[in-house]
C-alpha cells in the first residue's frame, strides 16, 4: 500500500518527513509583526516632499558654505552711523553695500562720496540680500565689508623696532577682550612713538571694524603682532634686550619713577577686569601703578596704557 513505510523493503528518506512540521521556525510571529509607523513623506524614496526637503537642506547648505566663505573674507559693518564712522576713519574697508530705494540722508551721501574717494566699490544690492548678508541686523540700507587684518609676527615687530633708530617700545595686551580698548590702545601707541602691540592669540580682543573704529584709523600705521604664547614672547624679547614693565596696582613703583622709561622696553597691560595674570606679572621685570587721587580703584585699560606710554616719550624727548 503507498505510504505504508513498515512494509517490507520500505526506507524513509530523512528528507522527506511527512505530514505537519512542528513549528515554524518563528516566520509566523515574524509575519504577524508589524513594519512600523508609516515614514512621513519627506522621508519617502523619490516622494515630492522629500525632493522638497533635500532642495530646502542643500540650499540651508549652500547659504552655510557662503557665509563662511564671507567669513573668511571679512566682516560686515552695519548701519548707516557705523559705516560713516568706519569710512571717515580710513578703516580699508572693501565694499559698500547700499540696498535699492534706499532713503537717502546726509550719511548715506557722505558714505557713498567718502568711499569713491577712497577707492570702495559701491555695489547695489536688494535689501532682501542685504538682510541676508547681515543675518537680519539693523542695517538701515548700508552695510561696509571690512577685510580680515593681517597680523604681524612677534619677530618681524621686535626686528622693525630695533631698526626704527630708537629705543625699542612695544606694548603687550595681556587678555584684553573689549576691541574698543584694543583700538584705544592701538591709538595710543601710535601717538606716544611705539613700534608695535602684541596681543595673545586667545582670550583678547581682535582687530575688528569696532577696533578699527576705536583706533581712528591709525591701526593703519602701526603693527599689530599676535602670539600662540604671551609669556613665551615676552621672554624672547627680554632676552632680545628688552626690559618688561607691566600696569599693576600692587606695583614697585609709580609711573613718576619709571627710569627705565628710556631704555628698551614692553610695556604690559592687563585686563579690565583681574589685570595682569599671574604668570604674566613674574615675566615682568618691573611693575608699575599710576599715581591717582583716593577713592578712586583703577583706570580703563586703554587710559592705564596712554598715561604710561605718555610718560615714556615724555621722559624720551628729555633724555
Amino acid at each position: 500500500m503507498a505510504g505504508n513505510d513498515k512494509r517490507r523493503g520500505a526506507v524513509r528518506k530523512s528528507s522527506t518527513k511527512k505530514g505537519m512540521v512542528v513549528g515554524s521556525g518563528g516566520q509566523r510571529k515574524k509575519g504577524l509583526e508589524g513594519k512600523g509607523p508609516t515614514p512621513k513623506a519627506e522621508n519617502r524614496y523619490n516622494h515630492p516632499a522629500k525632493r522638497k526637503a533635500d532642495a530646502r537642506k542643500q540650499a540651508q547648505q549652500q547659504r552655510e558654505k557662503q557665509r563662511k566663505v564671507s567669513e573668511s573674507t571679512g566682516e560686515l559693518v552695519a548701519g548707516r552711523n557705523p559705516v560713516l564712522e568706519c569710512i571717515r576713519s580710513g578703516v580699508p574697508a572693501s565694499v559698500l553695500y547700499a540696498a535699492h530705494g534706499i532713503d537717502t540722508d546726509d550719511r548715506v551721501s557722505e558714505s557713498v562720496r567718502l568711499a569713491a574717494d577712497q577707492g570702495i566699490s559701491v555695489v547695489e544690492v536688494a535689501r532682501t540680500e542685504l538682510d541676508r548678508m547681515t543675518s537680519n541686523a539693523v542695517h538701515q540700507g548700508l552695510a561696509l565689508r571690512i577685510p580680515p587684518y593681517e597680523y604681524s609676527d612677534p619677530a618681524d615687530l621686535l626686528t622693525a623696532a630695533w631698526n626704527s633708530g630708537m629705543p625699542p617700545l612695544i606694548v603687550a595686551l595681556d587678555g584684553v577682550t573689549d576691541p574698543r580698548n584694543l583700538g584705544a590702545v592701538v591709538r595710543s601707541a601710535a601717538a606716544f612713538g611705539a613700534h608695535g602691540v602684541l596681543l595673545p592669540q586667545r582670550r583678547s580682543a581682535g582687530m575688528t571694524a569696532v577696533a578699527w573704529r576705536s583706533s581712528a584709523g591709525t591701526a593703519a600705521r602701526i603693527p599689530v603682532a599676535k602670539t600662540n604664547n604671551l609669556n613665551r614672547t615676552l621672554k624672547d624679547f627680554k632676552s632680545d634686550g628688552l626690559m618688561a614693565v607691566g600696569l599693576d596696582a600692587d606695583a614697585d613703583i609709580t609711573s613718576d619713577e619709571l627710569e627705565l622709561a628710556t631704555d628698551p622696553i614692553v610695556v604690559v597691560v592687563g585686563s579690565e577686569g583681574r589685570g595682569l595674570a599671574r604668570l604674566t606679572r613674574e615675566h615682568c621685570d618691573q611693575t608699575v601703578s599710576i599715581p591717582m587721587a583716593s577713592g578712586v580703584e583703577s583706570l580703563n585699560a586703554s587710559v592705564a596704557a596712554g598715561v604710561v606710554m605718555a610718560e615714556v616719550a615724555r621722559r624720551r624727548r628729555l633724555s
